[in-house]
C-alpha cells in the first residue's frame, strides 16, 4: 500500500509552523532565561507555552501501551484527531467516508465540515459488521472506514475476523475506535499496529481513566501517518492543564483499574437486574461502561426516569435501536437508585 498517494496533495506539500518551543525544546529549563515566545514573564505556573509534542506524556504512553512514542499522536479530544485524519486523506467535495449506522455520530459530522461525503453502511441485526457489504460499498473516492468497536451505542465489539478482512482488502485507513477497550477482556488492535500500515488505532483518558472533562484523545498509527498528522495539527493543542493530569492520571494506574474493575462488576450486576424489569424487553452484550436495552416504549420510560431524577440516553430514532435506552453504568449508589427507579414504572 503507497500511503503517500492517499495524503492529500495539499498536505503533503503543507510547510508545518514552527513555534518557539518546537525550534527550542530543552529537557532541563532550570536557569534558562526565554525571551523568545513573548510570554508573560511573570511565574504563576502557565505563563508558559506547553510542550507542543508533549513529548513527558508520550512516553509514559509509549511506556504504558509498549510502543514507540513516535507511533502517537495526541490531540485535544479525539474528536481532534478524527478531523486531523479526515483533513489529511480526504479531498473536500471528492472524497468519502464510510460509517457503519448505528455508531458515533460525529465521524458524520466531522465528515461533513470538511465537505467529505459520507457513505453508510447499516449493521447487522445484533450489530455486526457485514464486511461483504462493506467492501461492496467502497468506491473509488472512498478514503477512510471508521469502526467503532466497542460500538456506541450498542456496546458490542466487533468480530475482529471481520475487521482484519477489511483491513487486509481496503486500500485506504482504516479507523479503530476503542474509546470503550478498557471494558472490555477483548485485546486491542495496537498490538498488530506494526501489521497494518493503513490501520490507526483511537483511544481516550475521558472513559476509563475518568478524565472527560480534560479532553485528550490518542491515536498510533504508523510513523508516517504521525508525522503527517503533527504537520498539521494546531502547535498547542494540548495544554499545560490536560498534560499534567493525564500525567498523574497514567502514574496511578491502581486506583484506575480498580475503578475498571468496579464498573465491568456493577455492569454484570445491571445486566442481571435489568432481565427482572418487565419493560425491558432486551438487553444488548456490552464491552464497555454503558448497557443497549430495548424497552417497551423508550420515549415514555425515558421522560418518566427523567422525572425520578436518573437521566439516562434516548437512542430511539437511530437506525436499529427502536426504543432503546442507553445506560451508563454508574457508581453503586447510583445503580441502585436507577433500579428502584425502574422498579416503579
Amino acid at each position: 500500500m503507497n500511503l503517500k498517494a492517499l495524503i492529500r496533495p495539499a498536505i503533503r506539500s503543507i510547510k508545518p509552523y514552527s513555534s518557539a518551543r518546537d525550534e527550542f525544546h530543552g529537557r532541563n529549563d532550570d536557569g534558562l532565561v526565554f525571551l523568545d515566545a513573548n510570554e508573560n514573564p511573570f511565574q504563576n505556573n502557565l505563563n508558559r507555552y506547553p510542550d507542543p509534542q508533549q513529548v513527558l506524556l508520550k512516553e509514559k504512553l509509549a511506556l504504558l501501551k509498549k510502543i514507540s512514542k513516535n507511533h502517537i499522536l495526541l490531540g485535544n479530544g479525539s474528536d481532534e484527531v478524527l478531523d486531523l485524519i479526515i483533513r489529511t486523506f480526504c479531498e473536500p467535495n471528492q472524497d468519502a467516508v464510510l460509517t457503519l449506522t448505528p455508531t458515533y455520530g460525529m465521524y458524520s459530522v466531522l465528515a461533513q465540515l470538511n465537505a467529505v461525503k459520507i457513505q453508510s453502511v447499516p449493521l447487522t441485526s445484533d450489530f455486526q459488521m457485514d464486511e461483504e457489504r462493506v467492501l461492496s460499498a467502497v468506491q473509488d473516492n472512498t478514503k477512510v472506514i471508521f469502526i467503532c468497536s466497542p460500538n456506541n451505542p450498542s456496546g458490542n465489539l466487533i468480530h475482529p475476523k471481520s475487521i482484519q478482512r477489511v483491513l487486509k482488502t481496503f486500500n485506504g485507513v482504516v479507523v479503530i475506535d476503542e474509546a470503550y477497550i478498557d471494558f472490555s477482556s477483548s485485546k486491542s488492535w495496537l498490538s498488530r499496529l506494526y501489521e497494518f500500515p493503513n490501520l490507526i488505532v483511537i483511544q481516550t483518558l475521558s472513559k476509563a481513566y475518568g478524565l472527560a472533562g480534560i479532553r485528550l484523545g490518542i491515536c498510533y498509527a504508523s510513523e508516517e501517518i504521525i508525522a503527517v498528522l503533527n504537520s498539521i495539527k494546531p502547535p498547542y493543542n494540548v495544554n499545560v492543564l490536560t498534560q499534567n493530569a493525564a500525567l498523574e492520571a497514567i502514574s496511578n494506574r491502581k486506583n484506575i483499574t480498580h475503578q475498571i474493575d468496579t464498573i465491568v462488576t456493577e455492569r454484570e450486576k445491571l445486566i442481571e437486574k435489568l432481565q427482572q424489569i418487565s419493560v425491558v424487553k432486551t438487553i444488548f452484550p456490552s464491552h464497555s461502561n454503558f448497557i443497549l436495552c430495548r424497552v417497551d416504549d423508550a420515549n415514555k420510560r425515558y421522560s418518566e426516569l427523567i422525572g425520578k431524577g436518573i437521566i439516562v440516553r434516548n437512542r430511539h430514532g437511530q437506525p436499529l435501536c427502536d426504543n432503546c435506552l442507553r445506560i451508563t453504568v454508574g457508581t453503586p449508589e447510583e445503580n441502585l437508585k436507577l433500579m428502584e427507579a425502574l422498579q416503579q414504572l
